[in-house]
């Protein structure tokens, strides 16, 4: 059951999947006959699972992948030759849809990037290939991991086109400008493997089985040790101040919120679990 919104039946979707186990849910890119390739309908299902989601009773943490052993190929290619053919760019989406994270800051209100107000944690676990679209997906998740054999490239600049969703936002923050420029000039292609020490990885796995499972295997440790509370803020802490340039404001914000949290029942059973040395029972 969730708060408010109804969560659609996953065998309803036509390119995506969903399963939930326990406190964690994982969000299939599901296009197999197309290796996951992004399209309109993708992804107006992912934003209204993803609503559905934000709020569903017990839920802790949303692992995104994609079906087999391709996470996605970024944009399809056949919308992108409609794009060509019409000499301008479609989302594919409706006017009025309504994105997750409500209410969003306005420096979040648009495709992807409102993952960054999204009230829980959201992990992609690259199980395969990624390109285009589909990286800026991860980049905007909160925590990354990776197969190390998965080739990955912003693919852009082969195909005539500038850095799309946010990539020249999103790369140099998490890699650092020169190492984004090099992705994002080039278009070329590097596995997860070859940027394991660039800080774009919160781990790299074997093959994407095992990357999926680590994933999956970080939401239930967040699940089983951490306040949902606690999380939820300092996520929103992380993202505003990557907006923010005012270290001392940043300070103050945090000192207000630790004189809220300190009120709760969720702080109160944290330092009783500290004290009695046991687990929490957020």
């Amino acid at each position: 059951m969730t708060d408010d919104l109804e969560l659609p039946a996953s065998e309803s979707l036509r390119a995506l999947r969903w399963e939930l186990d326990g406190p964690v849910a994982t969000v299939y890119l599901h296009r197999p006959h197309r290796a996951n390739a992004w399209n309109g309908t993708m992804h107006a299902e992912f934003i209204s699972v993803m609503r559905a989601l934000e709020h569903h009773i017990g839920l802790r943490a949303i692992i995104v992948t994609g079906t087999g052993s391709t996470f996605s190929v970024g944009g399809d290619s056949t919308a992108l030759g409609d794009h060509a053919e019409r000499g301008s760019y479609d989302t594919g989406l409706a006017d009025n849809i309504v994105r997750p994270g409500s209410p969003l800051r306005p420096e979040y209100d648009d495709d992807l990037s409102w993952l960054l107000g999204y009230r829980l944690p959201v992990i992609a676990a690259v199980n395969g290939a990624v390109a285009g679209v589909s990286l800026a997906l991860a980049c905007f998740c909160d925590l990354r991991f990776g197969s190390a054999p998965a080739k990955f490239t912003t693919a852009a600049p082969k195909l005539g086109l500038p850095a799309e969703y946010g990539l020249s936002w999103t790369l140099p923050r998490i890699i650092g400008t020169t190492r984004a420029a090099d992705l994002l000039l080039s278009g070329r292609v590097v596995t997860v493997a070859d940027t394991a020490q660039w800080g774009l990885w919160n781990d790299v796995l074997p093959d994407g089985p095992t990357t999926l499972a680590a994933a999956q295997d970080y939401g239930r440790l967040l699940a089983a040790t951490t306040g949902p509370q606690a999380v939820s803020t300092t996520k929103a802490q992380l993202h505003a101040d990557w907006l923010r340039h005012d270290p001392a404001a940043s300070v103050r914000e945090s000192k207000a919120l630790l004189d809220t949290a300190m009120g709760t029942a969720e702080y109160r059973e944290g330092i009783a679990a500290f004290v009695e040395k046991r687990s929490p029972q957020f």
